[in-house]
C-alpha cells in the first residue's frame, strides 16, 4: 500500500513540475509534429489533465442514467471546443495560473454541490447543473488553448487551424478513454455504502481542489516570468 501510495504522489509531483512551462523535450518534437503528433499530444494532455479528470468525476458522481451522462458531456465537451478553437485561433490568452485555479475552483464548486452544499448551508437550490458544466466547461476549454500556446510559444511556431483542431480531436479521444475508465469504476461504488463513498469521494474532491487552488495561486503569486510570457507572443498570422 505504501508503495502505491508512493507511485501516486511520484505521479501528481511529476504533474505540478510540468503543470506550467513546456518542457524541452516537448517543445522541439511539437515544432516537426504530424497533425497525428497533435492528436496525440491533446489525448496525453487529457489523460494526464488530473483538474479535468476530477470535475468529470464530479459531474458523472450521481449519473447512472446514460441520457443524462450523454447530455453533461456534450455540455461540457462543446464548450471547451468553443475556448479551445476560438482562444486559440485568435491569440486570447490570460495568466495560466489564474486559469487553472478558476478550473480548481470548478471541482471545489462540484464536491460542494455534490454534497448538498447549496441547500445546508445557503439554504438555496443549487445553479442549473447543465448550464454550470457550460460555463466551467468554457473555462477548461480556455485552459487547454492556454498550455496549447505555450507549447507554440516554446516551439516557435504560428499555429494553423488544422493543428489546432488535431489537438482538439486529441483531447476529445483522451476524454473518452477517461470516460472508459471512470465508469466501471463510478459503478463499482454503486452498493450498500454508496452514500458514505460518495460523502469520502466528494470531500476528497473539495480537499483535492482546495489544494489545486492555492497551488496556482502560489505559482501566480511568485512565478512572475511566467506571468509575463504569453501576453509578449501574437500569433495572428497562422498558416493555413
Amino acid at each position: 500500500m505504501k508503495s502505491y501510495l508512493k507511485i501516486i504522489f511520484t505521479i501528481i509531483n511529476i504533474q505540478f513540475i510540468f503543470a506550467h512551462g513546456v518542457s524541452e523535450s516537448t517543445a522541439s518534437a511539437m515544432s516537426d509534429a504530424s497533425l497525428f503528433g497533435w492528436s496525440w499530444f491533446g489525448a496525453e494532455h487529457m489523460v494526464t489533465g488530473y483538474d479535468h479528470i476530477l470535475f468529470l468525476v464530479g459531474v458523472l458522481f450521481f449519473l447512472s442514467n446514460y441520457f443524462d451522462i450523454l447530455k453533461f458531456i456534450t455540455a461540457f465537451t462543446i464548450a471547451h471546443c468553443v475556448t479551445l478553437i476560438f482562444a486559440t485561433y485568435w491569440g486570447i490568452t490570460a495568466n495560466a495560473y489564474l486559469i487553472d485555479a478558476i478550473i480548481a475552483f470548478s471541482v471545489i464548486y462540484k464536491g460542494f454541490e455534490n454534497l448538498g452544499g447549496f441547500n445546508k448551508i445557503f439554504s438555496i437550490r443549487a445553479p442549473n447543473l447543465i448550464l454550470m458544466v457550460f460555463i466551467f466547461g468554457l473555462i477548461h476549454g480556455f485552459g487547454l488553448s492556454t498550455k496549447l500556446q505555450e507549447v507554440a510559444l516554446e516551439s516557435n511556431i504560428a499555429l494553423s487551424l488544422t493543428q489546432i483542431l488535431s489537438f482538439n480531436v486529441g483531447v476529445e479521444l483522451g476524454q473518452i478513454v477517461v470516460l472508459i475508465i471512470l465508469f466501471p469504476l463510478l459503478s463499482l461504488l454503486r452498493g450498500s455504502y454508496f452514500i458514505k463513498i460518495s460523502q469520502l469521494c466528494n470531500w476528497g474532491l473539495i480537499i483535492a481542489g482546495l489544494l489545486l487552488f492555492a497551488y496556482q495561486l502560489n505559482g501566480f503569486f511568485n512565478d512572475v516570468p511566467h506571468n509575463h510570457e504569453l501576453k509578449n507572443h501574437h500569433h495572428h498570422n497562422h498558416h493555413h
